[in-house]
């Protein structure tokens, strides 16, 4: 594996799921060959996320590459950093994550987004949750937080909620 070349290699295969998705091929277990998986994995990503982001910029045009870049960086360097490049063994069950209603200081999705960046973060994600998901980009635009800087900041404070709520209070200008 070559580090120099990640963000190479990975424009590369998000440039090619971009163009089977946008000429009507679907499901990741179809856009990517055992050498792009292989890549993937040795990364700490999976093809669903990356097929996750590549549907929603042809959907949305967001998350764009960038986006998508900056939270597989911060992903990536936890994996092989934290993790040792060791996929966890636990899938978050996010049904017994906050509603997607729940507020904290008036601030939509907040509840909900921590169990899941963390769950981001560790490689836990269930195939059907999507980092940067149309609410958590409405989340991210609204209180104008970067979806990499979020991932970011749960990793400095992974069990501190106050930690966090507190700079997203600041970062959105919301009162407490």
């Amino acid at each position: 594996m070559s580090h120099y070349t990640f963000t190479d290699q990975f424009r590369a295969i998000y440039d090619k799921g971009l163009e089977l998705y946008a000429n009507g091929q679907r499901g990741p277990e179809t856009f990517f060959d055992k050498t792009d998986t292989a890549f993937l994995a040795a990364n700490g990503i999976t093809a669903q996320h990356l097929y996750d982001y590549v549907e929603d910029a042809n959907n949305y045009d967001d998350p764009t590459y960038e986006r998508a870049l900056g939270i597989e960086l911060v992903r990536r360097d936890y994996f092989l950093n934290i993790q040792k490049g060791k996929k966890s063994k636990v899938t978050t069950d996010s049904d017994s994550w906050p509603e997607k209603s729940d507020e904290i200081n008036g601030i939509a999705w907040l509840p909900r987004i921590l169990p899941k960046a963390r769950a981001k973060l560790r490689g836990e994600l269930p195939a059907s949750m999507m980092y940067s998901c149309g609410g958590d980009r409405l989340f991210f635009t609204t209180n104008d937080i970067e979806p990499s800087e979020f991932l970011a900041l749960i990793w400095r404070h992974l069990d501190d909620d106050q930690a966090i709520i507190d700079w997203v209070i600041r970062r959105s200008g919301s009162k407490a």
